[in-house]
């Protein structure tokens, strides 16, 4: 009796187990891709993630980058290592593109075809300036060219998913799936544009503003300053590399799906060029107080494809602990005190909350 017993027994704890095999293999994954995933770039999604500012359940990573991007990955892997990180797996692209190519089918074109198949999702960061030979245009004297290769594969692979006005023939990956997510930040907004045939503005200060020194753009109103200048005649380690200033939302469009916000948002903004000539099937959603800036851009086919011009990633939005200032005369403070006293804390909690929203609604096709 106490066999059979003890053989019921053991049949229970191998169905349960089984069972609970079957449930975890049941739970859908939800695949995003993160381009260009340096040691800070991942720092910063992983903190987003581990405070559930970002919050998808079963969320695998794909950190993606070019060969011939500058930044040495090593540090990015050992970040990983060392934080004891599995759900995020870097990979290489090993194939050659050239700026002559990015616009058509190319050498990571069936690249770029596996990887949407495989994800529900996307997102771009932000970086350096654009090389405008990419987008029909000559270079002016304060465009600075750091990282092309990074450039043309993230404007091949954006081409990719959207399309442009560069060759109309060319079907989008998303015609096949348009509720994928695409997500660009800063740079990320900037290309996603070109690759879909719109242009930049390489310099706001001197080309929209006629301002043509730092002293000259610090005393103008803090919602025309898109970066923090102070940096350009100042050597104190504290000051912020970028500039806080409001942005006006259109309210047909908002950034944050059903949510309504009665304010206008303070963001944290550090670039110096903006969209000029919008690309194909995008629509302006927000803009900066005076207008004359695109801080936010939509699809107008494409429902989760959303780039935002300001940065909503950093740390220091949701914590006390990092501190900088603006000026040399100023107090340090973290960005979570300055947007929460605007009342901007709960609009960059939202753009998260969208993300994830989105991001969990899409299927992959694997």
């Amino acid at each position: 009796m106490k066999k059979i017993f003890i053989g019921i027994l053991l049949n229970l704890i191998v169905i349960s187990s089984f069972s609970q095999v079957s449930e975890s293999s049941d739970k859908q994954i939800t695949k995003l891709i993160l381009v260009h995933p340096t040691e800070y770039n991942l720092t910063l999604f992983n903190y987003l993630i581990e405070n559930k500012i970002v919050s998808i359940d079963n969320l695998e990573i794909i950190g993606l980058y070019h060969k011939k991007e500058i930044y040495d990955y090593s540090q990015s892997n050992e970040y990983l290592k060392n934080k004891g990180i599995k759900f995020i797996q870097l990979r290489k692209i090993n194939e050659d593109i050239s700026p002559e190519s990015l616009y058509q089918t190319n050498n990571c074109s069936e690249i770029f075809n596996e990887l949407f198949n495989q994800s529900n999702g996307i997102l771009f960061f932000g970086g350096p300036d654009i090389p405008p030979a990419i987008y029909n245009e000559e270079t002016e004297l304060k465009t600075e060219i750091l990282d092309p290769y990074r450039h043309y594969f993230e404007a091949s692979f954006l081409f990719h998913l959207l399309g442009g006005n560069q060759n109309t023939g060319f079907k989008p990956l998303l015609e096949s799936n348009p509720e994928y997510t695409v997500y660009g930040i800063c740079l990320g907004m900037q290309t996603m544009n070109i690759a879909s045939g719109g242009t930049m503005i390489q310099d706001i200060p001197s080309e929209l503003y006629q301002y043509n020194t730092v002293e000259q753009i610090l005393k103008a109103d803090a919602n025309v300053q898109h970066r923090n200048y102070n940096t350009n005649i100042s050597i104190d380690e504290d000051l912020f590399p970028g500039s806080f200033h409001e942005i006006k939302i259109i309210e047909s469009q908002p950034i944050i799906g059903n949510e309504k916000t009665e304010i206008s948002p303070l963001v944290y903004s550090n670039h110096h060029q903006a969209i000029e000539k919008l690309g194909k099937d995008f629509q302006i959603i927000a803009t900066s107080v005076d207008g004359k800036i695109v801080e936010a851009i939509s699809h107008k086919k494409f429902p989760n494809v959303l780039g935002i011009q300001f940065h909503p990633e950093g740390t220091f939005m949701y914590n006390t602990e990092v501190k900088y200032k603006k000026s040399n005369n100023d107090s340090l403070v973290s960005g979570y005190e300055v947007i929460s006293k605007h009342g901007s804390y709960k609009f960059h909690i939202d753009i998260w909350k969208e993300f994830s929203r989105k991001l969990c609604s899409v299927n992959n096709k694997k």
